[in-house]
């Protein structure tokens, strides 16, 4: 595992800290990949009920990905790369829990919608601002996923009109099922209901949920062929340019 990505293992209870508090805990692709090993390893381990996943430093769950990243790759490949990912946290048969503490966009707030459920602080913040900021576009199935957590309404809003949406908002519409000033009790509560809970019960509901979801939440055809598009184009390139160089983007269209 990278350093970036701290892995505990206690009484069935897998917890995963994402370790880059400098960087409000920004996805590597060392990280992605840290994160698929653990998943197909998870996959097959009925000894853990309970998965945690939570950022380092108390100001972010995780906020996006590294930029410098999809400069050295392909965009649109690496895309696909981390939903191939975040398919695989959706599918695990433990229940996963966000933990969420500060900001959570972009990839964070990916990595939290395809997790079972949410908990977070009360200054928590959820979004996608990359209209304003990146230029670029979402995978159609990480649209509808953030969609099937935070409804149609927040999720507009979010992407269209670049704003971060509370917890106490997100709360209301069921995307977090908890907010609290105290995240580590909450989640030492819940892990406890769940540890005693019927592993059997637990394993058939995520199987039929994440059927459902599959059928709902396909990637329309065409999808790869519009992000090959926007991942091409000039706001793109300006917005990667602005973000490296800490400017605001001058976008074309």
């Amino acid at each position: 595992m990278p350093d970036e990505l701290e892995v505990s293992r206690t009484d069935g209870v897998v917890t995963v800290t994402f370790n880059r508090p400098e960087r409000h805990n920004a996805f590597t692709k060392a990280m992605y990949s840290g994160i698929r090993e653990l998943c197909d390893e998870l996959a097959t381990d009925t000894s853990v009920k309970v998965v945690v996943l939570r950022g380092a430093g108390g100001r972010a769950f995780a906020a996006g990905n590294e930029i410098s990243d999809f400069v050295e790759a392909d965009a649109v490949a690496y895309e696909n790369w981390i939903r191939e990912l975040l398919q695989k946290l959706f599918a695990l048969p433990q229940v996963t829990i966000a933990a969420i503490d500060g900001v959570c966009v972009g990839g964070g707030l990916a990595v939290a919608t395809h997790c079972d459920l949410r908990i977070a602080t009360a200054g928590s913040r959820f979004g996608y601002p990359i209209a304003r900021t990146l230029g670029n576009a979402l995978a159609a199935p990480i649209v509808y996923r953030c969609a099937a957590v935070f409804g149609e309404s927040l999720t507009r809003e979010m992407l269209l009109a670049s704003r971060l949406v509370g917890a106490d908002r997100a709360y209301a519409v069921g995307a977090l099922m908890a907010v609290t000033d105290d995240l580590d009790a909450e989640v030492a509560n819940l892990v406890e209901g769940i540890t005693r809970a019927s592993g059997v019960t637990l394993s058939a509901t995520k199987q039929q949920l994440s059927a459902r979801a599959d059928s709902l939440e396909r990637a329309p055809e065409g999808d790869d062929a519009l992000l090959h598009e926007v991942y091409t184009g000039s706001d793109f390139h300006e917005g990667v340019r602005a973000f490296l160089a800490k400017e605001k983007p001058a976008f074309k269209r």
